[in-house]
């Protein structure tokens, strides 16, 4: 595999909640110059097919992959399954099980906040596709359009942010869990920016450990997310635990400034991927 691969392992389209289809993603990342993209949406493959068609017409290759949903002691945690089998019976259920759970928790969510918004589930669905994973970024889509906040960002740093009075967490798998899941489907979990303390509370070293002895491949270090001494704490861990390191941008289209290939992954990294995972990179 050429060594000067231009490679990014995790973005959205509007399958979850990214703003561009799958396909269009694939588009946005053949016009930034990448060589291979990877489609991650959350807790679902359904934008597996039209990508795999783009990738074949635009050239770029495709690692088809998922933000599978999680939580260690209280805290979310999101891994990166790539090349898994979509239709694995464990993952598929444990998948359903999570869409559900975030559906219900928008429901609620709206509900507190139709008390002070004039803000309804037909709104929110205005936001989203047929099919799409609901979360609370159509929620902050639905503000935007309303005019209660400027952007996606704001109303995830205002109105939305995790402890507001109208913040409702939702179900999901304990991470270790999830991780076996992942590995029973031929999958090769990697987990997601793992030092974005300024999201929340992230998990400590210990955490991480338990997820390796359990399957974890590796750590997603390079990431806007993760500020520097982050990124030497998890680099120092992956490299104890023997854990590759990928970097990427996290790409939601005009959802989140993250631009494609402001992080990348070393192309040595995804010939690991490759030799572990159970299907196949799409290669045009």
């Amino acid at each position: 595999m050429p060594s000067d691969l231009l490679i990014d392992l995790h973005t959205h389209s509007n399958a979850s909640d990214g703003t561009e289809s799958p396909g269009g993603v694939v588009e946005s990342a053949a016009a930034a110059g990448l060589d291979v993209v990877a489609l991650t949406d959350h807790d679902t493959t359904s934008g597996w097919a039209e990508a795999s068609e783009a990738s074949l017409r635009t050239g770029v290759a495709l690692v088809r992959g998922t933000e599978v949903s999680a939580r260690s002691e209280g805290i979310s945690v999101h891994l990166l399954s790539y090349l898994h089998d979509p239709e694995h019976p464990l993952l598929v259920a444990q998948n359903d099980e999570v869409r559900r759970a975030r559906s219900e928790r928008a429901r609620t969510m709206v509900t507190l906040l139709s008390r002070d918004f004039d803000l309804t589930w037909e709104d929110i669905l205005a936001q989203t596709e047929p099919g799409t994973t609901i979360g609370r970024p159509h929620l902050a889509d639905a503000l935007v359009h309303a005019g209660y906040a400027p952007d996606r960002s704001a109303a995830f740093a205002t109105i939305l942010r995790t402890g507001s009075d109208y913040y409702v967490p939702h179900y999901a798998p304990d991470a270790v869990d999830a991780i076996r899941a992942v590995r029973a489907a031929g999958g090769v979990p990697v987990f997601a920016h793992p030092g974005a303390d300024l999201r929340g509370r992230v998990v400590g070293d210990a955490v991480i450990e338990e997820m390796a002895a359990a399957g974890l491949a590796g750590l997603e270090v390079r990431h806007r997310d993760n500020g520097p001494d982050q990124q030497r704490r998890l680099t120092m861990i992956a490299r104890s635990l023997g854990l590759f390191v990928t970097g990427s941008s996290d790409y939601h289209g005009a959802g989140k400034p993250n631009r494609l290939g402001e992080n990348t992954t070393h192309p040595e990294v995804l010939a690991q991927i490759e030799e572990i995972g159970r299907s196949d990179v799409i290669r045009p």
